[in-house]
């Protein structure tokens, strides 16, 4: 049976792959509106509205977001530094995202995001964790 630390490194790069799978779907819905994958936004109509007139400029930075994910999540799971520090700076983006969202007035979106997104940074910069990757 694996060890804590284990479970939580595992769960990190799972976190990862997910990410990367919904920033790609977000991606591709977002350049090629219209097709029946559209249903899922009903999930969160808000980002919708608001990311469906910038689709075309939305989409590829979607896209991006989604290969830096996934990227992270090989390294991560390879165990290597590269993978570990690509993890932390994409969640660090994420944290400063929204803050910005705290700022702008969005607080129940802003903090939860903030919480969550800051609890997991604060995990991938333990020493503990940071040991694991050559």
């Amino acid at each position: 049976m694996p060890t804590p630390p284990q479970r939580g490194l595992a769960a990190a790069g799972i976190f990862l792959v997910f990410g990367a799978c919904m920033a790609a779907f977000a991606g591709i819905t977002l350049l090629w509106p219209g097709t029946v994958l559209d249903k899922a936004w009903a999930l969160n109509k808000p980002a919708h509205e608001q990311l469906a007139p910038i689709g075309r400029f939305a989409g590829p930075l979607f896209l991006l977001l989604s290969a830096l994910l996934a990227a992270a999540a090989v390294g991560w799971f390879r165990r290597r530094l590269w993978g570990w520090r690509l993890a932390v700076g994409v969640i660090a983006l994420q944290v400063a995202g929204d803050f910005v969202n705290l700022g702008r007035g969005d607080f129940l979106r802003g903090a939860s995001g903030f919480i969550i997104a800051g609890m997991l940074l604060l995990f991938l910069l333990r020493p503990k964790v940071r040991e694991h990757f050559r």
